[in-house]
Protein backbone atom coordinates (compact mmCIF):
# COMPACT_ATOMS: atom_id res chain seq x y z
CA UNK A 1 0.00 0.00 0.00
CA UNK A 2 2.81 2.68 0.71
CA UNK A 3 4.25 2.19 -3.13
CA UNK A 4 0.55 2.44 -4.33
CA UNK A 5 0.41 5.75 -2.33
CA UNK A 6 3.76 6.95 -4.00
CA UNK A 7 2.76 6.62 -7.30
CA UNK A 8 -1.05 7.32 -6.96
CA UNK A 9 -0.59 11.19 -7.63
CA UNK A 10 1.10 10.70 -11.16
CA UNK A 11 -1.48 7.94 -11.74
CA UNK A 12 -4.61 10.00 -11.01
CA UNK A 13 -3.18 13.03 -12.76
CA UNK A 14 -3.07 10.62 -16.06
CA UNK A 15 -6.54 9.47 -15.60
CA UNK A 16 -7.69 12.79 -15.26
CA UNK A 17 -5.98 13.33 -18.31
CA UNK A 18 -7.79 10.28 -20.21
CA UNK A 19 -11.40 11.32 -18.51
CA UNK A 20 -10.72 14.64 -20.42
CA UNK A 21 -9.83 13.24 -23.70
CA UNK A 22 -12.79 10.64 -23.15
CA UNK A 23 -15.33 13.19 -22.48
CA UNK A 24 -14.70 15.64 -25.43
CA UNK A 25 -13.94 12.81 -28.05
CA UNK A 26 -17.66 11.64 -26.73
CA UNK A 27 -19.46 14.86 -26.82
CA UNK A 28 -17.87 15.39 -30.59
CA UNK A 29 -17.67 12.61 -32.06
CA UNK A 30 -21.90 11.08 -31.45
CA UNK A 31 -23.55 14.62 -32.49
CA UNK A 32 -20.88 14.02 -35.64
CA UNK A 33 -21.83 10.90 -36.16
CA UNK A 34 -25.38 11.53 -36.05
CA UNK A 35 -25.08 13.84 -38.96
CA UNK A 36 -23.17 11.75 -40.98
CA UNK A 37 -25.76 9.08 -40.51
CA UNK A 38 -28.29 11.73 -41.55
CA UNK A 39 -26.62 13.02 -44.61
CA UNK A 40 -26.02 9.58 -46.12
CA UNK A 41 -30.12 9.33 -46.17
CA UNK A 42 -29.33 11.74 -48.88
CA UNK A 43 -29.83 10.88 -52.14
CA UNK A 44 -27.02 12.89 -53.54
CA UNK A 45 -24.93 10.18 -54.85
CA UNK A 46 -21.14 12.51 -54.94
CA UNK A 47 -22.24 12.72 -51.25
CA UNK A 48 -22.98 9.39 -50.53
CA UNK A 49 -19.65 8.72 -52.20
CA UNK A 50 -17.45 11.13 -49.87
CA UNK A 51 -18.93 9.66 -46.97
CA UNK A 52 -18.88 6.20 -47.80
CA UNK A 53 -15.05 6.86 -48.81
CA UNK A 54 -14.61 8.87 -45.26
CA UNK A 55 -16.24 5.99 -43.07
CA UNK A 56 -14.15 3.30 -45.41
CA UNK A 57 -10.84 5.01 -43.88
CA UNK A 58 -11.23 5.74 -40.88
CA UNK A 59 -12.63 1.90 -39.89
CA UNK A 60 -9.96 0.54 -41.93
CA UNK A 61 -7.11 2.16 -41.03
CA UNK A 62 -5.53 1.40 -37.46
CA UNK A 63 -6.19 4.89 -34.94
CA UNK A 64 -2.97 4.06 -34.45
CA UNK A 65 -1.97 5.01 -37.55
CA UNK A 66 -4.37 8.07 -37.99
CA UNK A 67 -2.71 9.39 -34.58
CA UNK A 68 0.34 9.12 -36.16
CA UNK A 69 -0.55 10.74 -39.07
CA UNK A 70 -2.52 13.80 -38.02
CA UNK A 71 0.62 14.39 -35.36
CA UNK A 72 3.70 13.84 -37.72
CA UNK A 73 2.56 13.72 -41.38
CA UNK A 74 0.36 16.49 -41.72
CA UNK A 75 2.87 19.46 -40.43
CA UNK A 76 4.84 18.41 -43.70
CA UNK A 77 2.07 19.70 -45.93
CA UNK A 78 1.55 23.29 -43.18
CA UNK A 79 -0.72 21.47 -40.60
CA UNK A 80 0.22 21.63 -36.99
CA UNK A 81 -1.23 20.88 -34.16
CA UNK A 82 -0.59 20.53 -30.72
CA UNK A 83 -0.48 16.91 -28.96
CA UNK A 84 -4.31 17.21 -27.47
CA UNK A 85 -6.03 18.82 -30.21
CA UNK A 86 -4.25 16.10 -32.86
CA UNK A 87 -5.48 13.26 -30.28
CA UNK A 88 -8.92 15.07 -29.91
CA UNK A 89 -9.07 15.45 -33.57
CA UNK A 90 -8.10 11.51 -34.63
CA UNK A 91 -10.28 9.76 -31.82
CA UNK A 92 -13.35 12.44 -32.78
CA UNK A 93 -13.22 11.84 -37.16
CA UNK A 94 -12.31 8.16 -36.41
CA UNK A 95 -15.46 7.55 -33.67
CA UNK A 96 -17.62 9.41 -35.43
CA UNK A 97 -17.35 7.02 -38.25
CA UNK A 98 -18.47 3.95 -36.64
CA UNK A 99 -20.91 6.03 -34.43
CA UNK A 100 -22.69 6.77 -38.24
CA UNK A 101 -22.63 3.53 -39.11
CA UNK A 102 -24.29 2.66 -36.04
CA UNK A 103 -26.87 5.10 -36.50
CA UNK A 104 -27.14 4.60 -40.29
CA UNK A 105 -27.85 0.65 -39.55
CA UNK A 106 -30.90 2.17 -36.62
CA UNK A 107 -32.18 4.45 -39.18
CA UNK A 108 -32.86 1.80 -41.56
CA UNK A 109 -34.60 -0.40 -39.74
CA UNK A 110 -37.23 2.28 -39.24
CA UNK A 111 -40.31 0.72 -41.53
CA UNK A 112 -40.68 3.27 -44.21
CA UNK A 113 -44.71 3.27 -43.28
CA UNK A 114 -43.96 5.58 -40.32
CA UNK A 115 -42.28 8.29 -42.67
CA UNK A 116 -45.90 8.21 -45.01
CA UNK A 117 -47.43 8.62 -41.37
CA UNK A 118 -45.06 11.84 -41.08
CA UNK A 119 -46.67 13.14 -44.11
CA UNK A 120 -49.86 12.47 -43.84
CA UNK A 121 -49.82 14.47 -40.29
CA UNK A 122 -47.85 16.92 -42.21
CA UNK A 123 -45.34 16.96 -39.71
CA UNK A 124 -41.43 18.72 -40.85
CA UNK A 125 -38.78 16.62 -41.61
CA UNK A 126 -36.86 18.06 -38.41
CA UNK A 127 -40.33 17.10 -36.49
CA UNK A 128 -39.86 13.55 -38.21
CA UNK A 129 -36.26 13.10 -37.20
CA UNK A 130 -37.47 14.50 -33.78
CA UNK A 131 -40.19 12.41 -32.92
CA UNK A 132 -40.36 9.52 -34.82
CA UNK A 133 -36.79 8.75 -36.13
CA UNK A 134 -34.42 9.68 -33.15
CA UNK A 135 -36.96 7.98 -30.56
CA UNK A 136 -36.46 4.81 -31.90
CA UNK A 137 -32.91 4.65 -33.55
CA UNK A 138 -31.71 5.83 -30.14
CA UNK A 139 -33.61 2.08 -28.57
CA UNK A 140 -32.24 0.55 -31.31
CA UNK A 141 -28.75 1.68 -31.51
CA UNK A 142 -27.80 1.88 -27.77
CA UNK A 143 -25.82 -1.42 -27.20
CA UNK A 144 -23.80 -0.94 -29.88
CA UNK A 145 -23.49 2.51 -28.67
CA UNK A 146 -22.30 1.76 -25.59
CA UNK A 147 -20.20 -0.93 -27.15
CA UNK A 148 -18.21 1.56 -28.84
CA UNK A 149 -17.86 3.44 -25.29
CA UNK A 150 -16.18 1.01 -23.96
CA UNK A 151 -13.85 0.75 -26.55
CA UNK A 152 -13.20 4.44 -26.75
CA UNK A 153 -11.92 4.04 -22.64
CA UNK A 154 -9.25 1.34 -23.43
CA UNK A 155 -8.75 3.27 -27.09
CA UNK A 156 -7.55 6.53 -25.20
CA UNK A 157 -4.18 4.66 -23.56
CA UNK A 158 -2.95 5.05 -27.44
CA UNK A 159 -2.83 9.17 -26.83
CA UNK A 160 0.33 8.15 -24.83
CA UNK A 161 2.19 7.61 -28.51
CA UNK A 162 2.28 11.28 -28.65
CA UNK A 163 3.79 11.92 -25.39
CA UNK A 164 0.37 13.13 -23.50
CA UNK A 165 0.89 12.16 -20.24
CA UNK A 166 -2.20 10.10 -20.02
CA UNK A 167 -2.71 7.06 -17.58
CA UNK A 168 -0.68 4.54 -19.38
CA UNK A 169 2.25 6.83 -19.77
CA UNK A 170 2.30 7.20 -16.19
CA UNK A 171 2.46 3.77 -15.25
CA UNK A 172 4.81 3.27 -17.59
CA UNK A 173 6.82 6.07 -16.42
CA UNK A 174 6.42 4.88 -12.82
CA UNK A 175 7.43 1.15 -14.09
CA UNK A 176 10.37 2.65 -15.99
CA UNK A 177 11.76 4.41 -13.16
CA UNK A 178 11.24 1.95 -10.67
CA UNK A 179 12.43 -1.15 -12.14
CA UNK A 180 8.64 -2.62 -11.80
CA UNK A 181 5.26 -3.44 -13.06
CA UNK A 182 3.26 -3.29 -10.78
CA UNK A 183 1.83 0.39 -11.97
CA UNK A 184 1.02 -1.34 -15.04
CA UNK A 185 -1.36 -3.37 -13.34
CA UNK A 186 -2.68 -0.27 -10.64
CA UNK A 187 -3.38 1.39 -14.28
CA UNK A 188 -5.18 -2.22 -15.76
CA UNK A 189 -7.62 -2.02 -12.65
CA UNK A 190 -8.09 1.62 -13.29
CA UNK A 191 -8.84 1.01 -17.00
CA UNK A 192 -11.31 -2.11 -15.63
CA UNK A 193 -12.93 0.36 -12.58
CA UNK A 194 -13.79 3.06 -15.84
CA UNK A 195 -14.84 0.52 -17.95
CA UNK A 196 -16.92 -1.21 -15.13
CA UNK A 197 -18.59 2.31 -14.42
CA UNK A 198 -19.96 2.55 -18.33
CA UNK A 199 -21.08 -1.46 -18.34
CA UNK A 200 -23.54 -0.16 -15.23
CA UNK A 201 -24.34 2.72 -16.49
CA UNK A 202 -25.35 1.14 -20.03
CA UNK A 203 -27.69 -1.17 -18.25
CA UNK A 204 -29.80 1.60 -16.57
CA UNK A 205 -29.66 3.66 -19.83
CA UNK A 206 -30.85 0.79 -21.98
CA UNK A 207 -33.45 -0.19 -18.64
CA UNK A 208 -34.56 3.29 -19.11
CA UNK A 209 -35.50 3.48 -22.83
CA UNK A 210 -36.65 -0.24 -22.84
CA UNK A 211 -39.99 1.48 -23.18
CA UNK A 212 -41.25 0.12 -26.58
CA UNK A 213 -41.62 -3.31 -24.93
Amino acid sequence: MSYFSEVLPSLWSGTLVTLQVFFIVLILSIPLGIVVAFLMQINFKPLKWLLNIYIWIMRGTPLLLQLIFIYYVLPEVGIVMDRMPSAILAFTINYAAYFAEIFRGGIASIPKGQYEAAKVLKLTPFQTIRYIVLPQVVKVVLPSVFNEVITLVKDSSLIHVLGIGDLLLASKTAANRDATLIPMFYAGGIYLFLVGIVTVLSKRVEKYFNYYR
